[in-house]
């Protein structure tokens, strides 16, 4: 069945939102992230925390002057498995 294959991961359009973003932006910062989504900083820190902990992202912590800068990119297990993922929507659109 088509949907054996369908990722949990993405199965919020935040984390579809993220992914996609990154795909397109070898880094993005938080702040920038939030923006282009429209999410709260807990909504969009949350739907981060997913993708890292499942591997997909990745995320780094600087200094810039004296602020503090969090920069976030799409790991290749990241960008496989999204790949995967939306070869199995386009799939199921098809089927239709």
């Amino acid at each position: 069945m088509i949907l054996d294959n369908f990722n949990k991961a993405f199965e919020s359009k935040a984390r579809l939102g993220i992914m996609s973003v990154l795909l397109v932006n070898d880094t993005i910062s938080f702040t920038g992230l939030k923006e282009i989504l429209d999410l709260t900083d807990g909504n969009l820190a949350t739907h981060l925390r997913t993708l890292e902990d499942a591997g997909y992202v990745a995320m780094q912590k600087e200094f810039v002057g004296r602020k503090p800068s969090t920069t976030y990119s799409v790991t290749p297990d990241g960008r496989k498995a999204f790949d995967d993922h939306l070869n199995v929507l386009e799939k199921l659109i098809k089927s239709k």
